[in-house]
């Protein structure tokens, strides 16, 4: 019998043990250059995932010429202004990847986190965070994500309803954009109407939809999943109608449910994964076409049910079909765009 952990929802440390019973794979598409748009760095996730830690992951073979951190309350500054203590974990991944070498930009990209219901006074957060990622920081996440359920805690203590309609949450956005800032959105599935009330009402905002979206699968959303599913695509097509956002295509595991990671004898090939995951993956790159779409690894939380090799397969096999401009697209030009990396 397993003895993993059987609740979803929640971030685990990787089993490597479990992982490598995972059967080697052939990679698919080798030569195809991926810019990966969305892992993490540091401790802060209960674990530690260092750049080795990164770079042997990234070493298991597929072509992946960048990568963008995405902020995870990584070593925060202890003393000063609060609203100034995100910005430690800016200087720390700047520095801590300043010098890696290989193939990888690592960090080409940074996101990181800043309070937007400051407002327009978020830009001297923003400010700080610039200087501090030496030529590298090129955007914020915003964590919205909030339900009614205490099964689905996976927001901040401060979420709340309609946390993005807040006018001064506006203003901090608006104060994002006119710093020519990308500003991703991490949020659940019943909020996507707020997304596309902030996009309507900040045109000029660069938006990035994190995770598909934010679908569940887990806790309340267990049960009538057709039905939660339906309400998904039906936010998912509405809030592609916006044109000001892009979409990330990843980062389902922990919270869709589609398969039982936390207690599977061998973790699933990628075929089993595309098959598993291909009815969001579909809907997300039908409602904003490729251009508007970018694969990302999600790293090192996707662990939790798979290793970096399986899971770049994966996501070409989901890609299945595209044509070349596509595939540029999906895997990398998407993602060098919204966040302007240079390489």
């Amino acid at each position: 019998m397993s003895t993993r952990p059987t609740r979803f929802g929640r971030i685990y440390p990787p089993d490597e043990h479990w992982l490598a019973r995972q059967e080697p794979e052939e990679i698919l598409l080798p030569e195809l250059p991926i810019v990966d748009p969305h892992h993490h760095l540091g401790d802060s996730l209960g674990f530690r995932y260092t750049t080795s830690d990164l770079a042997t992951d990234i070493g298991s073979g597929h072509r992946v010429t960048a990568t963008v951190h995405a902020e995870c309350h990584c070593a925060y500054r202890t003393d000063g202004p609060p609203e100034l203590r995100p910005v430690g974990e800016t200087e720390h991944i700047a520095a801590w990847t300043a010098e890696t070498h290989g193939p990888t930009r690592v960090a080409a990209g940074i996101i990181g986190a800043a309070d937007l219901g400051l407002g327009a006074a978020v830009g001297r957060v923003l400010e700080a965070h610039i200087s501090a990622g030496q030529g590298r920081f090129r955007g914020v996440r915003y964590n919205a994500s909030w339900d009614p359920s205490p099964a689905i805690r996976l927001g901040p203590p401060t979420a709340r309803p309609h946390l993005l309609a807040e006018p001064d949450v506006r203003a901090g956005a608006r104060t994002v954009a006119e710093f020519d800032l990308a500003l991703d959105l991490w949020l659940l599935f019943p909020q996507l109407d707020d997304a596309a009330e902030l996009a309507d009402a900040l045109p000029q905002v660069r938006l990035v939809l994190d995770h598909c979206g934010g679908p569940l699968g887990f806790g309340p959303y267990a049960d009538r999943r057709a039905e939660h599913f339906a309400k998904w695509e039906r936010g998912i097509r509405a809030l592609a109608r916006r044109p000001n956002v892009v979409c990330k295509l990843g980062g389902i595991l922990g919270c869709a449910a589609a398969y039982d990671y936390l207690g599977a004898a061998v973790p699933p090939t990628s075929k089993e994964l595309a098959a598993l995951w291909h009815p969001w993956f579909d809907v997300c790159i039908d409602a904003f076409g490729p251009r508007r779409c970018m694969f990302e690894s999600n790293f090192p939380v996707e662990k939790m049910g798979t290793g970096y090799a399986t899971l770049w397969n994966a996501f070409k096999r989901l890609a299945a079909g595209a044509s070349d401009a596509e595939l540029a697209d999906l895997f990398s030009g998407t993602a060098s765009r919204t966040y302007q990396l240079t390489l």
